[in-house]
């Protein structure tokens, strides 16, 4: 009964969820809650599923960023950034997009589009361009990016944790394969998008006439943030030989910046988006009953036996379940579901090294596949909508999912080639 009752419950809020006919975050926490109501889980036990961790980095990157955005820094950037190019529009989109797949292979995602996204808005606000083509790429980039290393995605944290390789071995083995993908996804938008990036010249002769300079505002508090942002992101490189948490880090950085800045609290905390952040724990508990109940524990199973102790089928049906999984599940706890699996398809004598390259590939490039497959992807999805533009399911979806696809068909070749055969 539980079984069918919460995959029922998932199934439905994730039909409201694409319909639209019911804003996200009150379809997920309905969601939630009908999973304790029916008694899949107590209270205390839903709680246990909500990942903390990842929302207090979100609260706390989101309050430093409210109190950045008083200096003019992100207008000082966006300005320097599309004189550089011209007022290029499509160059300033694969500037942007690199920028946030470098760096998000440094921190977290959902860090770095909190940085990029304001610097956008004010480009396509200058510009008098509709923010959507920058945003998709800007999503897809920090997802491809978090994937090239160990520490830019959850799940390949969890997976060189229980295979024990490193920093390097991550970077040497999948850094290849996401530049490649980069450059084709890259190629793809600037087809798709070509006829929605054309400007006036009067309108880029006015950002070029623009002094970023003037933009800065309050420099005293822009030293402050800086000094900030640079001891967070250096706590985010060090916190697990700190024995700190990543939330724990954004928390304290946020706590001195309010500290130092002495904005008023009332006044940052608008900044924050709560809707994205109580769609996320309704997400969670979601998530969590699925794991509860054995859903994801039974379809890892199926998978694996099916490909029947055959190396290359094993691969392949891994990455593509992994990402097809990954498009509409939190991939942390389905990827915490297939490690014991792979591990024990290693004790019964097949060489699994490949195997974490293709569940790394499939579970971090498979979120970009709908609007909710990434924590990156829903927040910028919120951060669009409180600045008037709606990025909906369906319009992300139609980009997102094919170029999922061909992201996945590139990086299955690539594991067939150097790993499989």
């Amino acid at each position: 009964m539980q079984f069918v009752a919460s995959i029922t419950i998932f199934v439905v809020v994730m039909a409201l969820i694409i319909s639209e006919k019911v804003n996200r975050t009150v379809a997920a926490l309905a969601g939630a809650c009908l999973v304790v109501l029916f008694k899949i889980m107590t209270f205390q036990q839903a709680l246990s599923y909500i990942d903390f961790n990842t929302l207090g980095v979100l609260v706390g990157m989101m309050i430093i960023v409210g109190i950045v955005k008083n200096t003019g820094a992100f207008e000082y950037l966006a300005i320097f950034a599309a004189k550089k190019v011209k007022g290029d529009p499509w160059k300033i989109i694969l500037s942007l997009s690199l920028i946030t797949a470098v760096i998000s292979g440094i921190l977290d995602n959902v860090t770095t589009v909190l940085l990029i996204v304001p610097m956008t808005f004010v480009i396509t606000d200058t510009l008098d361009l509709n923010p959507i083509p920058f945003l998709i790429p800007e999503i897809i980039a920090s997802n491809l990016g978090g994937t090239a290393t160990l520490i830019g995605d959850p799940p390949n944290i969890m997976i060189g944790s229980a295979s024990n390789l490193g920093f390097t071995d991550f970077l040497v083995n999948l850094w290849p394969i996401i530049a490649i993908i980069f450059v084709v996804l890259f190629l793809i938008f600037k087809m798709l998008f070509r006829k929605q990036l054309a400007i006036s010249e009067e309108k880029r002769q006015e950002i070029l006439s623009f002094d970023e300079k003037k933009a800065l505002k309050d420099i005293p508090l822009l030293k402050k943030s800086i000094a900030v942002l640079v001891l967070v992101i250096a706590g985010f490189f060090f916190h697990t030989q700190l024995g700190l948490t990543s939330a724990m880090v954004a928390l304290s950085g946020a706590a001195l910046l309010l500290l130092l800045s002495g904005a008023s609290v009332d006044e940052v905390f608008l900044n924050v988006e709560w809707p994205t952040l109580f769609f996320f724990g309704g997400l969670f508990v979601l998530v969590g009953a699925l794991e509860k109940v054995g859903v994801i524990n039974d379809l890892a199973t199926v998978v694996v036996h099916l490909t029947k102790n055959n190396l290359l089928l094993t691969g392949v049906v891994l990455i593509w379940f992994a990402a097809l999984a990954s498009s509409v599940l939190d991939n942390i706890p389905f990827v915490a579901t297939l490690i014991p699996l792979i591990k024990a398809l290693g004790v019964h004598g097949m060489s699994i090294t490949p195997l974490w390259w293709a569940i790394s590939l499939g579970a971090c490039l498979g979120g970009n596949g709908t609007l909710i497959g990434a924590s990156a992807n829903v927040v910028v999805s919120g951060l669009a909508e409180k600045h008037g533009c709606k990025l909906s399911f369906a319009e992300y979806t139609k980009y997102g999912f094919p170029l999922m696809i061909v992201s996945i068909l590139l990086s299955m070749i690539y594991l067939i080639v150097f790993y499989l055969v």
